[in-house]
């Protein structure tokens, strides 16, 4: 099955203080969601608030990126974290960003994990279950945006949440349609146009060449595009153009 429209995500609000790292009014000129960071691998207060602003100004559907409590590491450090207490935390990021996003005339659409929780509940169900638990704690029946197939897809379903498969342009898959681990060889990938291809690929047909060389099937409704690597903006847009050119829609899922 493959999509005759697409949402692009982006991760945003991924700055502390005086520093910034993704430049997201201009990618919010671009995609239709918003995984905004929730202050726990990065974002704070008046972070939140701004891109929350600028999101609701152009109707992107804001997302909250829920991480393990990492700033130093940027949420990449998996962690163990007991499940009532990332649960709890989960929440606590979900209301964080609700507010903002409700004092801008929205309100959070959908929650997306980050990092080595994304990681981790691909295949650890005590983890999944814990992050599914924080999304109904914090109420409303939110969408799960992840990886198809993962624990935390499985966890969302058996609850009642709606599950969105999400899909990479810019990272190599395994030969399972997995993610290539970051510390691995080419785990990211770098050529603007291998990313449009890929990305194109995946939105028109389903499939992507994995790391192997095999081609994997990738069924997914929206697309990241991560916001932290070098040139994003003009990636974003090329991708976008590609996909509209096509004949794909580009639209929010939520």
């Amino acid at each position: 099955m493959t999509w005759a429209s697409i949402d692009l995500n982006a991760d945003l609000g991924e700055g502390f203080g005086r520093w910034t790292l993704t430049d997201d009014e201009e990618l919010l000129s671009v995609v239709t969601s918003a995984n905004v960071a929730c202050g726990f691998h990065a974002g704070d207060a008046v972070t939140m608030r701004r891109v929350c602003e600028l999101a609701a100004a152009r109707g992107v559907r804001i997302g909250a990126q829920v991480s393990y409590r990492d700033l130093a590491g940027f949420g990449r450090r998996s962690m163990d974290v007991p499940a009532d207490e990332l649960a709890a935390e989960v929440a606590y990021q979900i209301g964080a960003l609700d507010v903002f996003a409700r004092a801008a005339g929205s309100a959070v659409s959908y929650v997306k994990p980050h990092g080595a929780l994304y990681n981790r509940v691909v295949r650890d169900e005590e983890q999944a279950a814990a992050v599914v638990d924080g999304v109904l704690l914090a109420g409303g029946g939110l969408p799960v945006l992840g990886l198809p197939g993962s624990r935390l897809h499985e966890a969302a379903g058996k609850a009642g949440l709606p599950v969105v498969a999400e899909a990479f342009g810019d990272r190599a898959y395994t030969a399972d349609g997995s993610l290539l681990p970051r510390g691995q060889e080419g785990a990211v990938v770098t050529d603007p146009a291998e990313v449009v291809e890929r990305s194109v690929s995946m939105a028109r047909f389903g499939v992507v060449t994995a790391h192997c060389g095999r081609s994997v099937a990738v069924r997914a409704r929206s697309l990241c595009l991560h916001g932290d690597t070098p040139g994003a903006v003009g990636l974003a847009r090329r991708v976008r153009a590609q996909l509209e050119a096509t004949g794909v829609r580009v639209e929010a899922f939520a």
